[in-house]
C-alpha cells in the first residue's frame, strides 16, 4: 500500500470512528488520534483551543454537549500526503443532540496531520458552519 492509501484508510476508519464517538458524548477516541506534542490547535465552529490543556478542555466540553448522534458523514473534498505531513478538507454532515436538543448541521473542516511514531495524529483543525 502507498502512503496515500494508508492515510485514506486511517481517515475512513480511525478518524471517522473518533468523530462519531465524540458526537455520542465520548471524547476518548478523538483524544487518542490527536498529537500529544506541541503545537496543537483548533479554530472551531464554537470554540478555539491552543496547546494540550486547552485541547483537553475543549474535547471534554464537547463530549458533555453532544449525544445521540443519528448520522455523521465526512465528505472528503481534498487531501494530500507529503512525507510525514497530511491534510484533509471536507464537509462534515452531522445530526446529533447538542445540549439535549436535536440538531443537524454541516461544518467545513480542514485538518492537518503529522505522522508520529508511525501513526497519523491530528495537529490542527479548523471548522466553521456552512450557512443554510
Amino acid at each position: 500500500m502507498s502512503d496515500q492509501s494508508d492515510f485514506l484508510d486511517w481517515v475512513r476508519t480511525s478518524l471517522y470512528e473518533a468523530e462519531l464517538a465524540i458526537h455520542n458524548g465520548d471524547a476518548g477516541p478523538r483524544r487518542a488520534i490527536w498529537s500529544r506534542e506541541e503545537s496543537v490547535s483548533v479554530l472551531g465552529a464554537w470554540r478555539n483551543a491552543f496547546g494540550q490543556q486547552e485541547l483537553a478542555d475543549l474535547f471534554s466540553g464537547l463530549a458533555k454537549q453532544f449525544s445521540d448522534c443519528t448520522s455523521y458523514r465526512f465528505e472528503l473534498l481534498a487531501y494530500g500526503v507529503m512525507g510525514d505531513m497530511a491534510y484533509t478538507a471536507g464537509l462534515e454532515h452531522t445530526s446529533a443532540s447538542v445540549d439535549g436538543e436535536p440538531r443537524s448541521y454541516i461544518l467545513r473542516a480542514t485538518q492537518i496531520y503529522r505522522r508520529e511514531g508511525g501513526e497519523w495524529k491530528v495537529a490542527h483543525r479548523h471548522g466553521d458552519t456552512v450557512a443554510a
